[in-house]
């Protein structure tokens, strides 16, 4: 273990005791076993954002799973890790009827929520309405990366292009990279960015990075009917992730 990576390690036993041996996943994320309890630590100052995350989706009756919240301590995130297997017709079920239970329960209020979807700032302000709460995102997500133009035509439209329905629980940055499948046949979900939004927000950034299975979608038809016209709307709520990954990798 080097030691840049020493102090959060030391901060982490002085709580749950003796770690193993730290194996980096992938960036500021690395797997950890304590008492043989496989566990997975995040360091990042979206951390504490994203523990209430976690917390706030388990809280839902039937939504998808998360691991559960071990540790927050300033900039390190501890949770439990999932046992994962292949993807199979039975995960991806899973993850439509669970979505859709997500998405049933109404919230009270547009935004708020998460500051950040992965490592980009969002303002989690709570404006009175979905037209409100799209425009004011893209607005200044299209500031940061020299899009304001063609990006208030389509903020001056959303009162007529939005559909009706919301505010629902959102998991907020639903792109396959943040969905697990279970050895359990269960489909978790990682890295949240809740807030107050639209369901099919989490439906077309789903389709943005791959393709959503029809069964995937019939599931979820089956709990919670999909409206008219959603196929039509995908690349509207496909845009507030879009100029994310501009303004953190840029327009390409």
């Amino acid at each position: 273990m080097t030691e840049e990576r020493a102090p959060w390690l030391t901060r982490l036993e002085r709580v749950l005791g003796h770690v193993g041996p730290a194996r980096p996943i992938g960036g500021n994320v690395f797997s950890v076993e304590v008492g043989g309890l496989a566990l997975v630590a995040k360091l990042g100052e979206a951390v504490a954002d994203e523990a209430d995350g976690l917390r706030r989706l388990a809280a839902v009756p039937g939504a998808p799973p998360v691991p559960a919240v071990v540790l927050t301590d300033d900039d390190l995130l501890v949770t439990t890790a999932v046992a994962q297997g292949p993807r199979s017709a039975g995960h991806e079920e899973d993850l439509g009827r669970s979505l859709a239970c997500l998405h049933a329960a109404p919230l009270a209020h547009w935004g708020g929520g998460s500051s950040w979807i992965g490592n980009c700032r969002v303002d989690p302000a709570t404006p009175h309405d979905g037209a409100g709460f799209y425009a004011a995102r893209l607005r200044a997500l299209a500031a940061r990366c020299g899009l304001e133009r063609p990006v208030a035509r389509v903020a001056g439209r959303l009162d007529e292009l939005l559909p009706p329905g919301g505010p629902a629980l959102v998991h907020g940055d639903l792109w396959w990279g943040n969905v697990l499948f279970g050895c359990d046949g269960r489909t978790w979900l990682i890295d949240p960015s809740v807030h107050g939004g639209h369901p099919e927000e989490d439906l077309a950034m789903l389709a943005l990075f791959g393709p959503v299975p029809d069964r995937l979608r019939h599931a979820y038809h089956e709990v919670r009917p999909l409206e008219a016209g959603r196929e039509a709307r995908v690349p509207l709520f496909q845009l507030y992730p879009l100029l994310v990954h501009a303004v953190l990798f840029g327009g390409a």
